[in-house]
């Protein structure tokens, strides 16, 4: 299972050589999604705006992302 995190205007991160900002959706493989949604926090802090199970995600907002999905 995927869980997708999104990003505030403010809320840039570098992990592994990746940055993750407003521009992008972050991509965490997960078990479930409230150990999806316990991995964001562990890798992200309280520092990004929602995060969606794969089910609750509209594919459609993909356009406010601009440099798409990636995978943490």
């Amino acid at each position: 299972m995927k869980t997708f995190v999104t990003f505030g205007q403010i809320h840039t991160h570098s992990i592994n050589g990746k940055t993750f900002d407003k521009d992008c959706v972050a991509v965490i493989e997960c078990n479930d999604a409230s150990h999806g949604r316990e991995l964001a926090f562990e890798i992200f802090g309280e520092k990004f705006a929602m995060e969606y199970s794969e089910k609750e995600f509209n594919m459609k907002n993909m356009k406010y992302y601009p440099r798409g999905f990636i995978h943490v």
